[in-house]
């Protein structure tokens, strides 16, 4: 395997996670209204916050839909099985929406732990900030496509996509806080 290889390999990994990728920047753009906690709380604490909203989850998550329909198009106008691999319209929609929604579930997921662990809405939680969509959104389509993870279609997740993938989210997580604190979407850059 040479160095270009490699590189198509990890740019493929992140061409086909772009669906995971943006909710969460999206639903941002989107939130306000009804927390999809309701505002309970459960032992005292907070369910997830008023930072995760309904209106957050459905127009983050569809962002993410409409990106992955766009990108499967593009891939088909070029060549059917160049980057979304041997799946019919319908698995690749169902992928799409397991990323997309996947991706907003693992925030709220990583929301619910940080309110166990006391942390409080906007403080920095290393690691988990960064990666809590990145699982959610691997362990739903694993769970409903995972022969798209882990073989006929993909081929599985190369490990070289994988920590490109790693690696990318760290600086597109920062990058993107970054604007959001600028505009004034965010409170905090993190």
């Amino acid at each position: 395997m040479d160095a270009l290889d490699v590189l198509a390999i990890m740019l493929v990994g992140l061409w086909v996670f772009l669906p995971a990728m943006l909710p969460n920047s999206a639903a941002v753009i989107f939130g306000g209204g009804t927390p999809v906690d309701f505002g309970k709380s459960w032992k005292g604490k907070r369910i997830l916050g008023d930072g995760k909203t309904w209106r957050g989850f459905i127009g983050g998550g569809l962002s993410g839909v409409a990106l992955g329909l766009l990108l499967i198009g593009i891939s088909f106008i070029f060549d059917r099985n160049w980057l979304w691999g041997y799946m019919d319209l319908w698995t690749g929609i169902g992928v799409i929406f397991c990323l997309s929604f996947g991706s907003l579930i693992g925030d709220m997921i990583g929301s619910f732990i940080k309110r166990r662990l006391n942390i409080e809405r906007g403080k920095k939680a290393p690691i988990l900030d960064q990666y809590d969509f990145l699982i959610g959104a691997f362990l739903l389509t694993a769970l409903f496509y995972p022969h798209w993870i882990y073989g006929t279609y993909m081929e599985g997740w190369h490990l070289m996509a994988l920590i490109f993938l790693l690696i990318m989210t760290l600086l597109l997580h920062r990058i993107m806080n970054i604007i959001g604190y600028k505009t004034g979407l965010k409170d905090v850059p993190w």
